[in-house]
């Protein structure tokens, strides 16, 4: 048990709504085009989890959404912020390629001056997750592991490379997330990992939280955390009481219409860390 109350810092995120959000194809294991999209639900959803962070007393930033980008509503998939430096995305697959352009475009007008448009396919947040010490950076499945060294030259932190061999957890954020930034501290899903790669997050992280298999199935891992509040799926019960364990405060989410994209709250969310 945590002696000292976990406090919560400010953050400021990038969201983009799901005024055109349907699934049409099919790119990960999620997607079925089969299941009808409640667009009215996902928006209802979507206003649920922005209006959470604003009442947690953090700032939304909106990205304009394109007709022509249904995926557009995984804001964290179209550039990685660390000290104000935007590494822009490169996506694997053409349907979301022009998500890019569109993201490098709103940094560019709000100022940002040192952008960086990749050589080699990245993800954004989807595969990579920031922590003080570390760029944790997934591959297997979107990311290729020439986008590490990539972003390592840019951002100069030491990038951590871990193999994702489960396709449901075709990025790195729906196995991983990052609950304590400033103190390195995380939780994942062991099974989403190659043997390597679970052998190297028990050692830089030997006091993780490991989530189970059937949270890990309800996307619960796909959260966001500001140090202390976790907001997360609502159906990833068996996280609730580990959280409140170590003194975090999980905060139930329902998007369960935007998972049918293969996405929930962190997909939804890309920090812009100063």
């Amino acid at each position: 048990m945590r002696s000292s109350p976990r406090v919560a810092s400010p953050r400021r995120y990038l969201m983009c709504p799901p005024a055109h959000f349907k699934v049409t194809y099919s790119i990960n294991p999620w997607m079925d085009p089969a299941k009808p999209v409640d667009l009215r639900l996902a928006l209802t959803q979507w206003e649920d989890l922005r209006d959470r962070y604003l009442a947690l007393g953090h700032t939304v930033e909106l990205l304009d959404p394109d007709p022509d980008l249904p995926d557009m509503v995984y804001a964290a998939n179209g550039a990685t912020v660390v000290d104000g430096r935007v590494l822009g995305a490169r996506f694997a697959h053409p349907e979301r390629t022009a998500e890019a352009a569109a993201h490098l475009a709103w940094f560019r007008a709000h100022g940002y001056a040192e952008i960086r448009e990749p050589e080699h396919v990245n993800e954004g947040e989807g595969d990579f997750a920031v922590t003080s010490s570390y760029l944790l950076a997934g591959r297997g499945f979107r990311s290729s592991p020439l986008s590490h060294s990539e972003a390592q030259e840019f951002f100069g932190r030491p990038v951590i490379g871990l193999d994702l061999v489960d396709p449901r957890y075709y990025h790195l954020d729906t196995a991983l997330c990052v609950l304590d930034d400033a103190a390195d501290e995380i939780v994942y899903y062991p099974g989403a990992f190659s043997p390597g790669s679970r052998a190297v997050l028990a050692r830089l992280f030997p006091d993780a939280l490991i989530a189970s298999e059937e949270d890990a199935a309800e996307f619960g891992l796909n959260a966001v955390s500001d140090g202390r509040n976790v907001v997360l799926p609502q159906t990833a019960t068996g996280l609730f009481g580990p959280l409140r364990e170590r003194g975090f405060e999980p905060v139930p989410m329902d998007l369960g219409e935007l998972l049918k994209g293969g996405g929930s709250v962190k997909c939804c969310t890309q920090e812009l860390r100063p």
